[in-house]
Parts: C-alpha cells; structure tokens; sequence
C-alpha cells in the first residue's frame, strides 16, 4: 500500500470540505416579452381608461387588515393561504369579460401591476412563454393616485384562456413619471419567479371574503430571500369581477 503524504491527505480534506454554494434566488429576464398598456395614463399614473368605480366597503376593509396585518409574516398568521394549491390566475371557462379593482397597498416603492394571459392547458413554464405584458395600473404602490374602489376593464376573452398576474417591482417612475419595463417581476405563476426555494417561490395568495362573494388577490413585493422581506402579501390588494 502506497503511504500517502501529508499535502495529499490536506487536499483531500480540503475537496471533502469545499461545499456549492447555491444562490437563493436567480433573476428571470423577460427578453422575449413586450409590453402594452390598455390606454394612455397622466404624469402620476393614473389611467384615463378608469371605469364605474366599485365600493369597497369599511366591512371589506376590516376584514382585510385582519387577516393581512401589516408587517406579519403569513406563514405564521395564515399558513393555509400559502399552503393553498388554488390557482391565483383566472381560468376563463366561457367567454367572458373580467375587470380589476384596486382595493389597497402597503408598499414603500413604487409597484406597477400587469396581466398576461396563457392556453390554460399550456401553463408557461419560463419567462420565454409570456409574449405579452399589459400594464393595469401603471402606477399601483407608493404614491399611487388610485382609490379604493378604482377598476379597469381588462377584455373579453375567450373558454380556454387564463390570466395570470404580474406584480413590477418599481414598476413605475416617478422621475420619468413613466412605467419601467425592465422592473423586477413577481408573477402569479411561481415557476417565473426568481427564489430557488420551491417554498419561496409564491408572490400572490387568495383571500375569500364570503360575505360580498369576493376573492382578493394579494402581492408580495420583494424578494422572499431578502431579509427585508416581510412576507405580509399585502403590497397591493385587488379583486377580480368576471361577467359573461
């Protein structure tokens, strides 16, 4: 048996101790994505293409900050909303007309909110297969001009459509006073966003308030990894009404 030396013996020791390091999270680029919006919007980010406003009531409100308190980490307040296998987007059965309510934020930067929509038998499975981002609101966290209550008709579309969501970290400029298209992206579908943890991964939960029949839809704006995340997934709040 051959005798071996000592450097032999610490290299190995040294192979033994050496781990891979593998970083929390990887950003997505959306270079194959472009980017509309449904109408022209003014130097705060308010859309010109506002409809009949909804009322969000105080009951609604309260039930909100009840179950999204600020700076409250969900995984501990409410485990089941993130544990939930209940898609966030919308899967349209028959055709049918959905528009976007605008109900709150507790961001401190300035969020853009989007949509894009997918085959519901064909889930997209890297940002290669969103071709189209379309800006809800422009303007939708911190200084955002919008009430509560404020709604956008985002289209009809046809049985065998869904639409997901896209939540754009500083997705508006209050300097350009202009929305960024290379904003970080937190999508509706996990498998787009950046955290490598599979149990980091989601950016958007429901919430059902059965008493007025409504689903919300509340975004996480920062990432899962960073330690000034709070995982409080009340960022921005909307809800979806869907009518045929």
């Amino acid at each position: 048996m051959k005798k071996l030396t000592p450097l032999f013996i610490a290299l190995l020791m040294l192979g033994a101790c050496k781990k891979t390091t593998v970083a929390p999270s990887v950003p997505v680029k959306f270079t194959s994505t472009s980017y509309t919006t449904l109408g022209t919007y003014d130097a705060a980010g308010e859309p010109s293409y506002l409809t009949t406003k909804d009322v969000v009531s105080a009951n609604l409100v309260s039930y909100l900050s009840s179950t999204l308190p600020e700076h409250t980490d969900l995984r501990n307040s409410h485990p089941e909303l993130l544990s939930s296998s209940a898609s966030v987007d919308i899967k349209i059965t028959q055709k049918s007309n959905v528009a976007i309510t605008f109900v709150s934020q507790g961001t401190g930067i300035s969020d853009a909110l989007g949509f894009y929509t997918y085959p519901t038998n064909n889930p997209p499975a890297s940002a290669a297969d969103i071709k189209t981002i379309t800006y809800i609101f422009p303007s939708v966290g911190l200084n955002t001009p919008l009430q509560p209550g404020d709604k956008v008709n985002i289209g009809s579309f046809e049985a065998g459509t869904s639409i997901g969501f896209v939540l754009m970290q500083n997705g508006w400029s209050p300097t350009s006073k202009s929305v960024v298209n290379d904003a970080v992206h937190f999508c509706s579908n996990p498998v787009l966003n950046p955290e490598v943890d599979p149990n980091l991964k989601k950016h958007a939960v429901l919430i059902n308030y059965t008493p007025e029949n409504k689903v919300l839809i509340g975004f996480e704006d920062l990432d899962r990894t960073d330690p000034r995340c709070d995982n409080d997934f009340n960022d921005v709040v909307v809800y979806a009404t869907i009518t045929q």
